[in-house]
């Protein structure tokens, strides 16, 4: 028998995918740290040991191909070439290219950018209702992260479908509809990333495709690192929107005068990513159990950002909040390359909301996407009251 803490929450159930914060905050009170023999892996609950999961190099990013590989080879060659998906020193020559180029202005230069697509989609909408999420939140990021890269415009639609269909794969036990439709997407989306960095190899533009066609990285490398760059960029920046703005109309908030401070909240609040596993390379010690090497740990850091430890009042939304040392955008050699863009486009597109409707409130009951790992909703219903 273990002589370690055991959990049986049940990631999947109902309940806890409508709201896991109650689930958590019981299995904190009991352990930071506990053994999950449903999945074979120990889970997390403590800021403090969600923290040392992502921070010690010894409990790595270790990617194993899915199976049947054969069939499953486009969506692993997405993620086998991905820095998220490897460890230093791999990690590090997959990173920095990716970080060199973000570092070269697109960030800042898409401010304006994204000021305008805002006040574009909101001009579109009926303030006597509409979906906050398909009209607003959906579409922005999806139409900055394209500027970006230099994907055209025409192929937005594309990329949220893309998007949408490789994560679901992250879901505990995924349907053979999930897989099929994963490959598919993994499959076209490859083929588009190729056809634009061939052409930006002959003639080179004012975007991050071009940028990275002209480092080091290998074909199959750049492919990952633009899928990753979309899918991390859109459904995070979409699903903390979402979260947030919901978690603020239920209570009747609304921004203060410091909107980069309510993103943070909306950051922690309601996390959009709830789960990131880790593998231990050597023994290592966790809030004072032992995970040995080769098992595996996953640090919930939903969980983590409810710790009444670390956070005042951690069940109460604070726009104004001032220490907010949340971990959803990771730390350590993983932390979040798109974090400054993320922020910037939340900061944006929440200020442009809030300004052009201040009388803004849910018309009726938001859909959840129904699923744990990405936690978001389907439509969030809203109009101006």
């Amino acid at each position: 028998m273990r002589s370690v803490p055991t959990t049986s929450l049940d990631l999947t159930a109902p309940a806890v995918v409508a709201d896991p914060y109650p689930h958590f905050a019981r299995e904190r009170e009991q352990h930071a740290v506990a053994w999950h023999e449903p999945t074979g892996r120990f889970l997390t609950f403590s800021h403090a040991a969600v923290s040392t999961v992502q921070r010690d190099r010894r409990l790595g990013r270790l990617w194993q191909d899915k199976q049947p590989r054969d069939q499953l080879e486009p969506f692993n060659l997405l993620h086998r070439n991905q820095m998220m998906e490897n460890e230093p020193p791999e990690h590090t020559r997959l990173r920095r290219p990716v970080a060199r180029a973000f570092g070269r202005g697109h960030i800042e230069r898409l401010r304006p950018r994204v000021r305008e697509l805002a006040s574009d989609l909101l001009a579109e909408v009926d303030p006597a209702g509409f979906d906050v999420i398909a009209d607003y939140a959906e579409p922005l990021p999806v139409l900055v992260i394209a500027d970006l890269l230099g994907v055209p415009r025409s192929h937005a639609p594309d990329l949220r479908d893309w998007s949408q269909a490789i994560v679901h794969m992250y879901e505990s036990s995924p349907s053979s509809a999930v897989v099929e439709a994963a490959v598919s997407a993994a499959t076209d989306f490859s083929g588009l990333v190729r056809e634009l960095a061939t052409d930006r190899r002959r003639a080179p533009a004012d975007d991050l495709i071009s940028d990275l066609v002209a480092t080091e990285l290998t074909e199959d490398e750049v492919v990952a690192a633009v899928v990753l760059l979309l899918n991390a960029g859109h459904e995070a920046s979409v699903n903390v929107f979402g979260n947030g703005l919901v978690a603020m109309l239920r209570r009747g908030l609304r921004p203060g005068t410091d909107v980069a401070a309510c993103v943070e909240e909306m950051l922690r609040f309601d996390s959009a990513l709830q789960l990131f596993e880790r593998t231990a390379t050597e023994p290592v010690e966790v809030a004072g159990v032992v995970v040995e090497e080769g098992q595996r740990i996953a640090a919930l850091l939903g969980a983590a950002n409810r710790d009444p430890a670390v956070f005042e009042r951690p069940d109460d939304f604070d726009v104004a909040r001032e220490v907010n040392p949340h971990l959803a955008f990771g730390v350590g050699v993983h932390f979040c390359l798109g974090a400054p863009l993320a922020r910037m486009e939340l900061a944006e597109s929440v200020a442009a909301l809030w300004e052009r409707f201040p009388g803004l409130e849910l018309a009726g009951e938001p859909e959840s996407r129904g699923t744990f790992v990405l936690r978001g909703h389907r439509s969030v219903p809203v109009r101006v009251g």
